[in-house]
């Protein structure tokens, strides 16, 4: 069985062709500048990586590209669209509608539509994904596969901001949370490494990168979570603030007289780590000019790193234990200095990390960070988040 799964962004269009039977990736790529200019990166497994500059006005174009380079002569692994037997899209914002993988519909694309307005990043590339490989490929079963779905059985008095009810009511303005599916695998891996049943853990997973969440997993369900009404909300990130008093956005707009989309812009693309240091977004950098003692650098670490304790320690509370903490995506999965600094001084939940282990840690294969006779397990997983939504592919598609 072969499952083609695409996860479309603004801009970009990623996709990887896996084969279920061996659960190998036969094929992947990128395609980039999406109406604005327009590349592609494809790789087969085993062959060199082809790139190529190529107009891509739109999604659609994209996904075209995709499928010829699938079946071409020279760069393909399949013989014809045909052989493709199923199609998962990867689903930023499911509302409160699409509480689970599901196929994909007219009914499932008017009601994503219609929630664009919460969603309108990520909402129309995703969209326009959806409609493009329903004309392309009418017969292939298609199913979207949601990151806020994992959060879907979250309790009320955890999802509702203290604002007034009517927002909820007729707004929708609620905590949704995302990086869902990324949480979901890596939770599940960690059980299958501790030999016990998911429904008898409890569980903290970190997914560290540009963007960032926590998420509290008490016996398999995800209870709460960092990120929010958008992915604005939580520790600070690479660009964007994370969680301020609401006040500060309004005195900005009162005082400096930005408009809604400025003030949205600061927000997202000019603070976290790169508007604290003033210097770049990248943990790396960061932990460069860090070791060469840049005060800013070391101040925006420190600002991260103490965000992610606060999250660990309230949902140890919430969880009223703890048996496992969990790293992963760009940053948690390769970033040792800041694994280091998040499990300092912990010891009271009984999260202690070996620092020989954390030091000299093996990328890309899950890796045990846990010092000797620590109560909490502390590990490294990479996440694979296109194998999970080709998994709820392949058991919805037939």
């Amino acid at each position: 069985m072969k499952i083609l799964v695409l996860n479309a962004g603004s801009s970009s269009l990623k996709y990887q062709l896996f084969d279920m039977d061996s659960g190998e990736v036969t094929a992947k790529g990128n395609c980039e500048r999406i109406g604005a200019g327009g590349t592609v990166t494809h790789k087969k497994a085993g062959a060199d990586k082809y790139f190529e500059e190529i107009d891509l006005p739109d999604h659609g174009r994209a996904i075209e590209v995709v499928l010829d380079l699938l079946v071409s002569a020279e760069h393909g692994v399949i013989g014809s669209i045909g052989e493709i037997d199923a199609v998962g899209h990867r689903v930023a914002h499911g509302g409160e509608q699409c509480r689970e993988s599901t196929r994909v519909t007219e009914s499932v694309i008017k009601y994503l539509e219609s929630i664009v307005p919460i969603n309108p990043l990520h909402g129309p590339p995703a969209i326009a994904g959806m409609k493009a490989c329903l004309a392309l490929m009418p017969d292939v079963p298609q199913v979207a596969v949601f990151d806020t779905s994992f959060y879907s059985e979250i309790e009320d008095f955890r999802y509702i901001y203290p604002i007034p009810y009517e927002y909820y009511e007729k707004d929708r303005i609620r905590r949704y949370g995302f990086h869902g599916t990324s949480h979901r695998y890596v939770s599940a891996e960690m059980a299958k490494i501790l030999g016990k049943p998911l429904s008898e853990l409890k569980i903290i997973t970190c997914h560290l990168g540009n963007g960032s969440s926590i998420t509290a997993v008490d016996h398999g369900k995800a209870i709460d979570t960092s990120l929010g009404f958008t992915p604005q909300e939580g520790i600070a990130m690479g660009t964007r603030s994370g969680s301020i008093d609401p006040t500060v956005v309004t005195y900005l707009m009162k005082t400096k007289g930005y408009t809604p989309d400025e003030m949205e812009n600061i927000l997202n693309k000019k603070s976290g780590l790169l508007g604290i240091s003033g210097m770049s977004n990248d943990c790396r950098n960061l932990t460069e000019a860090s070791e060469k003692g840049d005060p800013m650098a070391t101040l925006a670490l420190k600002i991260m790193t103490n965000g992610i304790k606060r999250y660990i320690g309230a949902y140890a509370a919430e969880m009223n234990g703890l048996d496992a903490l969990v790293f992963t995506a760009g940053i948690g999965e390769n970033q040792k200095n800041i694994r280091r600094m998040v499990c300092e001084n912990m010891s009271y939940l009984g999260i202690e990390i070996d620092a020989d282990k954390n030091e000299n840690f093996v990328r890309g294969i899950p890796f045990d960070l846990t010092k000797e006779g620590a109560k909490v397990q502390t590990w490294i997983i990479p996440t694979d988040e296109e194998y999970m939504i080709a998994l709820d592919t392949k058991k919805l598609a037939f």
